[in-house]
């Protein structure tokens, strides 16, 4: 009855965890949530390196912060996941570790070089605004409101990010080179960043119609196109003739979708590609060494684990 309520309404109505809300609403937030926070994580893991290899102490310091902000916002998700009683906190972070939590696939992917950072930095958490922006019109509150926080932090990295590209690219021809390299690699993606067609998407229906979502998967590829296309060549990047993007009359873009290897992005989506394995055992490995701190919390009187300390 609630569910027909939400989508009968031109705005769907706004959900707290006061309130009462059928299963399948309840299973499909937190399948959402659960995907965006495993993807905060795993993100912050991707990035974390280069803490140290960093080549300066200004830029070491960046990506420490950022790597703080994507943890707290991958909590601030588990906890929001978390009120809608379906699964907790910990269930999420044990299905991560054990290669049974889903998040995205540009952090699927390894990234060695410096010049792949604004890869990430500035074209992924650019796209990444692009959808978080709309979800603070989630029609589930905690989300919508943990929008606002996490909103006004990747702002700061993109910005972050762009810093990176800006001074690569004014370099030496080499390092311009190098982020030409990195982003012709990257860029499909970056543009599966959004997840599959609309006409192959198996949740937005659903979440559209609850109101979980406001905007399409093509909606918001569209959109990020619109914006970094000219942000890309404004840079001096050329854009790579695969996969094809269209300049229709009225000046915006589209990609010809076709020219997505979308066989690839689904076999990554089930964290079947090799470097999922790696990346999900690297987050494993580092969930073990600190699990002894965990269960000194739980139970202050209790021996420490030290093998598992020896692990760190």
């Amino acid at each position: 009855m609630i569910v027909e309520e939400v989508k009968a309404q031109a705005e769907p109505r706004r959900f707290t965890p006061k309130d009462d809300m059928p299963v399948e609403y309840r299973k499909a937030a937190t399948r959402m949530l659960e995907f965006h926070a495993n993807s905060e994580i795993m993100g912050a893991y991707l990035e974390r390196p280069f803490i140290r290899r960093a080549p300066s102490l200004e830029r070491k310091m960046a990506f420490s912060a950022k790597t703080q902000d994507e943890i707290g916002h991958g909590q601030m998700l588990y906890r929001a996941a978390e009120s809608l009683g379906i699964k907790t906190r910990e269930e999420m972070l044990d299905d991560l570790a054990n290669g049974d939590g889903k998040f995205l696939n540009c952090f699927h992917y390894p990234m060695e070089s410096y010049a792949e950072t604004p890869m990430i930095a500035f074209f992924v958490d650019g796209a990444a605004m692009r959808r978080q922006a709309t979800l603070k019109k989630s029609s589930w509150e905690p989300y919508a409101h943990a929008m606002d926080k996490i909103c006004f932090e990747e702002g700061m990295h993109v910005k972050h990010g762009e810093s990176i590209l800006r001074e690569l690219m004014s370099g030496s021809k080499r390092e311009q080179e190098m982020v030409q390299d990195a982003f012709e690699e990257w860029w499909p993606r970056i543009l599966q960043f959004f997840g599959p067609t609309d006409d192959q998407s198996t949740h937005h229906d659903f979440a559209a119609e609850v109101g979980l979502k406001v905007s399409s998967n093509d909606e918001l590829r569209n959109s990020f196109l619109n914006r970094y296309m000219e942000k890309a060549k404004h840079y001096g990047l050329e854009i790579p003739d695969e996969p094809r993007i269209r300049e229709r009359d009225d000046g915006t873009y589209d990609v010809v979708e076709d020219d997505l290897d979308w066989d690839e992005f689904f076999t990554v989506s089930q964290n079947e590609y090799d470097g999922s394995i790696e990346q999900i055992t690297g987050r494993a490995q580092a969930q073990e060494a600190v699990q002894w701190v965990r269960s000194m919390m739980d139970n202050p009187t209790s021996t420490p684990n030290r093998s598992a300390q020896a692990a760190d």
